[in-house]
Formats: structure tokens, C-alpha cells, sequence
């Protein structure tokens, strides 16, 4: 097997592509990867791509047989970059290492290992038992955040966790009075209305649903089936059909994290609107909030985006439930009148929570966009 030292250019190239490919369907696949396959052929004109295909909605089919069945006979001898690790285990379908060399492509390159106990190195290994190449490039932080959910899932039972959150540069994220500030400009929000189309599901407390009556929704042109799942911590079964998070439930996924004994005529409302209500675990007048994501797996969730308010944030951190911090910081943003009535996340842009690290600073229209992630000691 050749390591990431032998890389080239063209190989990269085309890996990359695969990449930009596989974010096409994410947080659209299930409890199955969103992978990317592109097949390559050499030929007179140079290298070709002659089949591609990426984890259709729902997880199935995996990306590999529909790229080999566009590139058709000008599979045999090509290349296919493959995101993942082809899969090893049989299914209803078999194995797509096995479906690689019975279509007789001559090499694999792949961006990451499948941490999943039935693949593992075994989706590569049978691909050189048959005598097919196998190139394991490092695919780097674009390759596990495509999977970042599924790669979490696969190392315990808790999903994936993006704190998103917009502030001021001196962390100011609302007012007491009056609630929601206009601190994002128009093309941060773009970015999070994408941003939730690549989630499984969306999560705030009834304090922000009430508040703010947001409906946290993709939005985007031509992307508004990608809204995930609408999550509301409501311990005390207070969310009314008042609030667009209920009125708009029969058309958007919405499930109530509440108390296991509401009253009838709320469980008659959340009934009416389609909304399930899920039984919560309550810790001093409040959902617990481990145990609250671990239902969220169980029910095959391996992504969320909170955009909660600061009690919530800070909840979340100290519990340590957060893998990623997304901070939209305002260039133009809107202030309190009064100093006194500024409600503030615990930390600031400069000073990211203990642990968190800034990797990454993008800049929208006026704002500046940071992405956080855990310190790796």
C-alpha cells in the first residue's frame, strides 16, 4: 500500500474533487456517510473523469456503483477516488471494494480510513488481495468534516456537536429587553442557513424558541427540503402553537425534548402539529443534557448545530458536549442602548473556552467568521 508520501498532484486534484462532491448530499445519508466516488480514466486526451456518484439520500446506494455504472467499460484499468474506505461487509448488496474489482478498476486511492469495526482496513485489504492498488492519502480536516458526525458516532454514542453562535467583538450576543440583536450581516447568514442543511439537527431551548420565534429552516434558494430536524428542550412543556416552531411543524420535522408528564392539552397541541414529544430526563428543573444527546443518536441524529442562546452555550461547554465552535462575529452589529442590559456568551473572540482553538477565519460581507475546535493534546 503506498503511503501519503507517494501523493501527486493529480492525485490530489481529483481527491479533492471527490471531496467538494461527497458535501453535496451531508446530513441528507442517514446514519450512513455522505462519500464521494470519482472514477478516472486514462485516455488519449489525458486523464478523464468518466464516472462519478455520491451516497444517494437516505445512505443508499453507496457512491461506488453508480460511478461504475456511468463510466461503464472505461472503468476497467481506471482509477476511482473513493472518500471512505470502501465498505468490506455484505448487506442486501455486496461489498463496494468487491464491486471496485469486479468492475476492474486497476487502483484506489482513498482519503480516509472507515472507522467502522466491519470495514476498518479490510475494505482495503481485499482490494489488494485482488490485485488492485490501494493509495491511502491523508485527506486531512476537509475529509473528516464531511463525516465529522458519522466518525463521532463511530466513537461513542454521542452525535457530533457545532456550537454557532453571532456576536459582537467583545462577545455581546443579545439584549434583555429586547432579545434577538442584528448582529449577522446578510451573507453570514447565508453561511448558517448552509450550515444547517449540513446538519441532522438543529437544537435551542424554549428561552430562544420563544423569544426570537425563530424557524430554523434552510432557507436558501432551492434548498429548502435540506432543513434538518428542529430539536426544542421544553422542560416544562411550555412551547405553544403561538410560536412558529409549532405552527410550522406539519411542514418541518420537529421533535419536543419535555417533561414525561405534560398535560393532556399540551400533548393534544404537540399532537395536532405532528410534533413528537420526547420524554426527557430532568436535572434540577432542566433537560439533562448527556442524556438528552444520547436519545438524539439513538435515534440515528450524528449531527447537530445549536444555536441556543448564552445559558444554553454555557451549559453545553461546561458538560463538555461541544466538538466545534462557529462564531459569526458582527462587523456592523447592533448594540444595546444600555450596557447593563447586554447578555453575553462566556468568552469572546479572542479568548475562545478553554480547550478550543481558532483553525479557521473566513471573512462574509462585514462580519468575521471563526471556526473553534477542541485542542488535540
Amino acid at each position: 500500500m503506498n503511503s501519503s508520501c507517494d501523493e501527486n498532484i493529480s492525485d490530489r486534484r481529483f481527491l479533492d474533487a471527490a471531496l467538494r462532491l461527497a458535501r453535496k448530499h451531508q446530513g441528507l445519508t442517514g446514519t450512513n456517510p455522505s462519500v464521494a466516488c470519482v472514477i478516472v480514466a486514462d485516455l488519449d486526451i489525458g486523464q478523464v473523469i468518466v464516472g462519478s456518484a455520491v451516497t444517494a439520500r437516505g445512505g443508499r446506494p453507496h457512491a461506488e456503483p453508480p460511478a461504475l455504472e456511468e463510466a461503464g467499460e472505461l472503468a476497467r484499468g481506471a482509477t476511482a477516488y473513493v472518500t471512505l474506505e470502501p465498505c468490506a461487509h455484505h448487506g442486501k448488496t455486496p461489498p463496494c471494494a468487491q464491486t471496485l474489482i469486479d468492475a476492474g478498476v486497476k487502483r484506489v486511492v482513498t482519503a480516509i480510513m472507515d472507522p467502522d469495526n466491519r470495514v476498518n482496513g479490510r475494505g482495503h485489504a481485499m482490494l489488494l488481495e485482488a490485485g488492485v492498488e490501494v493509495t491511502e492519502m491523508d485527506g486531512g480536516e476537509a475529509a473528516n468534516r464531511v463525516i465529522q458526525g458519522y466518525l463521532k458516532a463511530r466513537s461513542g454514542i454521542l452525535p457530533f456537536v457545532t456550537l454557532k453562535l453571532a456576536m459582537d467583538p467583545n462577545g455581546i450576543i443579545g439584549c434583555s429587553k429586547t432579545g434577538n440583536l442584528k448582529i449577522s450581516c446578510k451573507e453570514s447568514m447565508q453561511q448558517t442557513h448552509l450550515a444547517r442543511a449540513r446538519h441532522d439537527a438543529i437544537l435551542v431551548g424554549r428561552g430562544t424558541a420563544m423569544a426570537d420565534d425563530p424557524m430554523l429552516t434552510c432557507r436558501l434558494p432551492g434548498m429548502h427540503h435540506r432543513s434538518p430536524v428542529r430539536v426544542v428542550l421544553d422542560s416544562k412543556c411550555q412551547l405553544t402553537d403561538a410560536y412558529l416552531l409549532v405552527s410550522t411543524a406539519p411542514d418541518v420535522p420537529t421533535w419536543i425534548f419535555g417533561s414525561p408528564t405534560p398535560p393532556e392539552s399540551w400533548e393534544a397541541m404537540v399532537a395536532k402539529y405532528r410534533i413528537q414529544h420526547i420524554p426527557a430526563e430532568i436535572d434540577d428543573g432542566h433537560v439533562a443534557l448527556p442524556e438528552m444527546f444520547e436519545d438524539l443518536a439513538a435515534r440515528g441524529i450524528q449531527s447537530v448545530m445549536v444555536e441556543g442562546g448564552a445559558k444554553l452555550a454555557d451549559s453545553l461547554l461546561k458538560d463538555d458536549l461541544v466538538d466545534e465552535i462557529i462564531v459569526h462575529v458582527g462587523g456592523k452589529p447592533e448594540l444595546p442602548v444600555e450596557k447593563d442590559e447586554a447578555v453575553r456568551a462566556t468568552f469572546t473572540p479572542e479568548n475562545p473556552p478553554e480547550g478550543f482553538e481558532i483553525v479557521q477565519t473566513l471573512k462574509f460581507g462585514h462580519d468575521v467568521s471563526l471556526r473553534m475546535r477542541k485542542r488535540v493534546e
